[in-house]
Order: C-alpha cells, then sequence, then structure tokens
C-alpha cells in the first residue's frame, strides 16, 4: 500500500493540545511525555502554565526552547493560591471553542482539572491526563486515558537503569487482586465458547474499564508480556486469517 504524501498523513492524525501546570510537573519527564504524546497524535498546541519570575521555575525554562513549548506568564497574585490552575482551564476552553483540535493532554497531578476534563469530554473530544501516583482519583477516572508520569522518567533513564525497579513490579503484580480481576473480567466478558479471547479487543476492554491501566505500571512494555507473565493465564499465538502476521489470544486457566 502506498504512503500517504506526508501532509494527508498530517491531516489523518488527532490534533492535540498540550496543557501543562509547571507548578505540579517534573522537567525531567518532558521528553517521554512528549514521546508518548506522539503516539496519540500531533501536538498542534503546546503550553506550560506558571510564575516565570519564580526561581522555583529556573530548571523548566532550559527546556521550553528545546521543546518548542509555550510560556504562559502568570502572577501568584495571592499567597498560596495557585493561580495557574485558572489561566489553564480558561486557554482550554478558548482552544475548545475554536474547533481545530481533536484532544487534550493536561499535564498535572491536581485535582482541580477534574470538572475541565468531564467538560471537554462532554463536547466529544479525547481528554489523556498525565500525572504523578499521587493524583486524586477523580481526576483520574474521569479522563480517557491517565499516564502516570513515573513511567515516562523510567523510560528516560532505562539506560542507566540496573532494572531492579521493573523487576520488582513484576514481581508486585502477581499479588494485585485488583489487576487480576480485572484481566479476568475483560478475557471473560469477551472469550468465546472455548474461553479464548482476542487480545486486541481484550486491551479495549481493559482501557474502557480502567483509564490508568498501563503494563508498563508493572515493568511490561506491552500488554501480551504481561499475561504471558501472570501464571493465571495461558496465551496462544494464531495465524491472521487474512494476512502474514500472527494474533495473540488469553484464556483464564481452569482449576483441575
Amino acid at each position: 500500500m502506498p504512503l500517504l504524501p506526508f501532509s494527508n498523513q498530517a491531516e489523518n492524525q488527532a490534533k492535540l493540545a498540550v496543557l501543562i501546570d509547571a507548578d505540579n510537573t517534573q522537567p525531567a519527564i518532558i521528553e517521554g511525555l512528549l514521546d508518548e504524546v506522539a503516539k496519540y497524535g500531533i501536538s498542534s498546541v503546546k503550553r506550560i502554565y506558571g510564575d516565570w519570575t519564580n526561581t522555583n521555575l529556573r530548571s523548566w525554562k532550559e527546556r521550553l526552547l528545546e521543546f518548542a513549548i509555550q510560556p504562559i506568564q502568570q502572577f501568584s497574585y495571592t499567597s498560596g493560591k495557585n493561580s495557574t490552575d485558572s489561566a489553564m482551564i480558561i486557554d482550554a476552553m478558548d482552544l475548545l471553542y475554536s474547533g481545530k483540535l481533536d484532544g487534550f493532554c493536561i499535564v498535572s497531578s491536581d485535582s482541580d482539572f477534574t470538572r475541565l476534563a468531564a467538560r471537554l469530554r462532554e463536547s466529544g473530544l479525547t481528554v489523556y491526563g498525565f500525572g504523578e501516583k499521587k493524583t486524586p482519583r477523580a481526576f483520574v477516572s474521569v479522563c480517557d486515558k491517565f499516564i502516570y508520569t513515573e513511567i515516562l522518567m523510567d523510560l528516560q533513564e532505562e539506560s542507566d537503569d540496573d532494572g531492579s525497579r521493573p523487576a520488582a513490579r513484576r514481581r508486585d503484580f502477581k499479588t494485585d487482586r485488583r489487576l487480576l480481576k480485572l484481566l479476568r473480567d475483560s478475557v471473560e466478558d469477551l472469550a468465546d465458547e472455548s474461553g479464548w479471547a482476542y487480545l486486541g479487543s481484550v486491551g479495549q476492554k481493559i482501557s474502557n474499564r480502567s483509564s490508568e491501566f498501563d503494563p508498563r505500571n508493572y515493568g511490561f512494555k506491552k500488554l501480551a508480556d504481561l499475561f504471558r507473565a501472570a501464571s493465571q493465564f495461558e496465551t496462544e499465538e494464531r495465524p491472521q486469517e487474512n494476512g502474514t502476521g500472527r494474533q495473540v489470544y488469553i484464556r483464564w486457566k481452569k482449576r483441575k
């Protein structure tokens, strides 16, 4: 199949606005963050919000030019109050009404963006949330997909890492009852009479049930690898009906 001209390829990709709360985000994640966003579409808008007169944001300034992120100045009018949130919300609504975007990437661990995410989704746009594992559950759940930024830092440091952290996560997942129930329920919802379910459909079902699910949270790059490591499941590869590739199927192991 011939490749589309570059301009047509770009038109077929989702146009996304990346809005970053500098007060609640570490600059060390930015490269991993933008790589992750690129999986879902084009970063048509990249803005970061904060009081740039504050020395606490000095480490961010070095990254803005490198990654072509537009800084938005928001003075802190009152001590102890975060005025950045309001600026982000106002900008997001302006961008929503422009009608030029397909989705938003909200980068913050602050629950104040929960209603904004819900409002954007009500308008039919996709919302990707990015934040630390301390992010309140309400914000995590309201997004179409939520990515924990700790895994983005892991990806950046992978070459220097001895592998101990992913290995520890792999051990932990086998005793995570909530995770195992999510996996089992998703497989059984889609299983045929013999109990087998296609991995691609299972992955979509899991995402529908849990916005924050990501195999990388448990030390695996792919969902298939996680299932293969779980002793409660068995996997099987089958040739595609109309192709040369192979497809993975999953089944919950029945007790003998």
